[in-house]
């Protein structure tokens, strides 16, 4: 296991003396302590896998070092860093039974078959794969393929990081939650240090203790899931985490208070002094209601999504969803919307607005 080190890392895919560069990875500074569970998390091009192209060698950053527990790695290969990976597609030996699959990095390394017996049969009873153990892996289907593939990374006694790379895209999506479930348990009884690279934010946010948003190659937010939905520090974030997500509407600025629809709004931050850049607001549709006065708005359209319904109204001009609970009240057309002052923020040019304010 290792604690993971980011210092001023960055990367680009062009020639960075060519003047203006295109940055695939902008400057991260990040660290990861030794053994939790984190996340990668972003939509498709934002970086992510780069990063994680970068932690495991590779790729060589353009700027920047790597650290394993205050160790320098930029310049080690793969094997040298003692990580494993798990790939989006499988990588399986098909006419290599279940045992030899997981077993074959061990045996790669020279440990004694003595030694090995034990470590498969431990690691096959985690992913639960000890009745298959004789099995070619021919005949298993993707989740099964997928479990040979997770085995084999948690197999080596000695390694510093298992990194998975959008490991259940080809998982059926029943299937996903039990392996997701798994992975979890699995972390959780072996302790390796762990980083997990998804698109899909429930895979995150139920699988890592620490997720790391990015966007455009940047890394906007680092936290809990938790944090990530109550108290988002970039309206990227915002919009992202959640279905629906954050509403985020145009606003002004009147003595540190938010100014929507020619309403006054109390907000968790507000804004002293001069006042430059885009203003928005920020208000989850968990925290918008309807009420007997407030914002003047019209109901567009509901959609039923079991144990709520999922509003949306226009105010102003822009739309603003909320959720309301089963059996709740909804007006016909026109009606008061209310947001709630503790769970409602300002932003500055995207980013959570600082200014004499708490967040």
């Amino acid at each position: 296991m290792a604690k993971i080190t980011l210092e001023n890392l960055a990367h680009t895919y062009f020639d960075p003396s060519g003047g203006e560069v295109e940055w695939a990875v902008k400057r991260v500074n990040l660290e990861w302590a030794d053994g939790g569970a984190f996340a990668l998390l972003g939509p498709s091009g934002c970086g992510k896998t780069t990063l994680l192209n970068i932690m495991s060698g590779l790729i060589h950053p353009t700027e920047g070092r790597i650290l394993f527990n205050e160790r320098d790695v930029t310049g080690l290969t793969p094997e040298e860093r003692n990580i494993a990976q798990v790939f989006q597609f499988p990588v399986v030996y098909d006419t290599m039974s279940v045992y030899d699959n997981i077993a074959f990095p061990l045996r790669n390394r020279g440990m004694a078959e003595a030694e090995i017996d034990p470590r498969v049969e431990e690691i096959a009873e985690l992913t639960e794969l000890t009745p298959m153990l004789k099995q070619r892996a021919s005949g298993l289907t993707a989740d099964g393929k997928q479990k040979i593939s997770l085995a084999r990374g948690l197999v080596r006694p000695d390694v510093n990081l298992v990194m998975f790379d959008e490991p259940l895209t080809v998982i059926d999506p029943h299937l996903k939650w039990v392996l997701r479930s798994k992975l979890r348990e699995l972390h959780q009884r072996v302790g390796t240090t762990m980083i997990y690279v998804t698109h899909d934010q429930t895979e995150a946010l139920t699988f890592a203790d620490q997720v790391v948003v990015m966007n455009a190659g940047e890394v906007v937010q680092i936290g809990s899931p938790v944090d990530l939905f109550e108290r988002p520090q970039h309206t990227f974030v915002g919009h992202f985490i959640g279905s629906p997500g954050m509403n985020v509407l145009p606003a002004g600025i009147d003595n540190g208070k938010a100014i929507f629809a020619g309403r006054r709004l109390d907000v968790v931050n507000p804004i002293a002094g001069a006042v430059g850049g885009k203003i928005e607001l920020g208000v989850r549709p968990e925290f918008v209601r309807f009420a007997s006065g407030g914002i003047p708005a019209t109901v567009t359209s509901v959609a039923d999504a079991g144990r709520y319904r999922i509003v949306d109204t226009q105010a102003d001009g822009h739309h603003i969803k909320l959720l309301v609970d089963e059996g709740g009240e909804i007006p016909s057309a026109a009606a008061f919307l209310h947001f709630d002052p503790d769970q409602t923020r300002l932003y500055r040019n995207g980013w959570l607005a600082t200014d004499g304010a708490t967040s």
